[in-house]
């Protein structure tokens, strides 16, 4: 039995599991659209898993190299602001830009005492004391298992860490329900996922946005809300288009709640899909609430191929497979989608696509496919091209190097250069859990065969995709220096 941290609050499960560590556009808007086109694409080198924190103790020169984050590149948060229900209450707090790292991951350095909220995620940490905290967003699904009924998600789920734990005194998670007047006939908690297991854990107030909790200890959390009355989501709508030689036009629309979990689950499906896609700017934030239960029709002008024609909301936050909605016009032509709910026929979410939403991302597709690729083909190419292709080797790793799998004498290289922190960058980067990890070590050996089998576990895990190209990806800004020198070594004399 688990040990229920709040009273005699229900258990999430009677069972303990093992530890898982893991509105139509303006013209003017396409023209902006088609500036940030290339930074909205989902086929760049984004991190692929859920990254863990790595060691916080880094010095400043290496995190000050970090990239500022920009705001709102896959932010959908704080729909509340236009939700008539729901009034942004004015705390004392200040707003602060974290640094964003490969991986995912987020870096604030806070020089004193006070309240502050994250620009991106909209985490509020308090501070009794100059603090670094470093976090990143997880997904709720691979803790599924630990959300029973009568309990559902109610935000974002974090890992947090801080280089002083006892001066990060409390965190409040944004929540993407509307409370309405209901708020009474909830109970907020947070879902917290120790060492020991799962548990939960009590908060100590909430608002129309925001559900607070005292830090107990650092490691996954995110709020947990118990009701038996239908509840209200603030949603978004995320479309994407499929990137092909054809002229005709096949969209996937998403309809999500407004949870960055949700929202990061549906970017990684997307990365992971064998079809190429982009992502199409436009609103996302719904402008009506979407309820649990109720069905939603997308509709286009003029017609197009829709399927499914309706379909049921749920929170999908806990499921691995991301339900959407397939968009086709046989023709490359201008077209408005509106959300509307079928009981009502109010329209939730509208968006015009026109085609300079798309054809700035085909332009771009086609003048890379038009680059010439330096090969050495003949005995006589001059000095200064195969200096140009002795550059290129340095760099970025053509296709045929990026699809090549490591070998097992790799791997055991790598293992080598890998230190005590083999453990945490397993989970945290390579998307392994602690049974994997206890799997490992089942039988007791020399601690390089530990990381080695870590590693062989990950290829395993990847198939084809098990290349150093995607290992370096994963583990850049994660290991030491020399593990990244290895790989990038790979990369050339493969």
């Amino acid at each position: 039995m688990w040990e229920c941290e709040g009273g005699d609050d229900t258990c999430l499960s009677e069972e303990k599991e093992s530890y898982s560590d893991k509105e139509e556009d303006s013209a003017q808007e396409c023209k902006s659209g088609d500036d940030r086109s290339e930074s909205n694409s989902e086929n760049g080198s984004e991190s692929e898993s859920d990254n863990e924190q790595s060691d916080t103790r880094q010095s400043d020169e290496v995190l000050e190299k970090g990239e500022l984050l920009p705001r709102g590149i896959e932010s959908e948060v704080n729909s509340q602001s236009c939700c008539e229900h729901c009034k942004t209450e004015h705390i004392q707090k200040e707003q602060v830009t974290p640094r964003r790292f490969s991986g995912e991951q987020f870096w604030l350095k806070l020089e004193a005492e006070g309240s502050y909220q994250c620009a991106f995620t909209s985490l509020i940490f308090e501070v009794s004391k100059p603090a670094e905290i470093k976090y990143n967003i997880l997904s709720w699904s691979k803790y599924a298992d630990y959300i029973k009924k009568p309990w559902i998600v109610g935000g974002p789920l974090f890992n947090v860490s801080c280089d002083s734990a006892s001066a990060l005194t409390s965190i409040q998670f944004p929540h993407s329900l509307c409370l309405h007047d209901h708020g009474s006939n909830m109970t907020f908690k947070v879902l917290h996922i120790k060492s020991t297991g799962p548990s939960i854990e009590p908060s100590v107030d909430h608002s129309s946005t925001h559900i607070k909790w005292h830090v107990s200890s650092l490691s996954p959390v995110g709020p947990v809300i118990q009701t038996q009355e239908p509840v209200d989501y603030h949603g978004a709508v995320i479309l994407y288009k499929v990137v092909d030689n054809h002229p005709s036009l096949s969209f996937r629309v998403y309809i999500a709640t407004n949870n960055e979990s949700f929202i990061k689950d549906i970017s990684k499906a997307i990365r992971h899909s064998d079809k190429k896609f982009i992502k199409i700017d436009k609103p996302p934030v719904c402008q009506k609430l979407l309820q649990n239960g109720k069905r939603y029709r997308l509709i286009s002008e003029p017609e197009a191929d829709i399927i499914p024609e309706e379909m049921q909301f749920v929170d999908g936050s806990l499921l691995k497979l991301k339900s959407y909605i397939e968009v086709y016009l046989e023709q490359p032509v201008e077209f408005t989608l509106s959300l509307v709910e079928l009981e009502s026929e109010v329209i939730v979410w509208k968006a015009k696509l026109r085609e300079c939403d798309w054809t700035k991302h085909n332009q771009n597709n086609n003048e890379q496919k038009r680059k010439p690729i330096c090969r050495r083909r003949r005995s006589s190419i001059s000095l200064s091209d195969e200096e140009l292709c002795n550059k290129r080797l340095k760099g970025i790793p053509d296709e045929t190097k990026a699809k090549s799998t490591l070998t097992d004498q790799q791997l055991m290289t790598i293992a080598q250069k890998m230190g005590k922190d083999w453990k945490e960058i397993a989970i945290g980067c390579l998307n392994l859990e602690m049974k994997d990890i206890d799997q490992i070590q089942e039988k007791e050996e020399e601690v390089n065969i530990y990381k080695f089998r870590m590693l062989n576990k990950w290829r395993e895990s990847e198939q084809n995709n098990g290349t150093a190209q995607n290992l370096y990806d994963s583990l850049r800004d994660h290991v030491s220096y020399e593990v990244q020198q290895v790989l990038k070594g790979f990369l050339e004399h493969v």
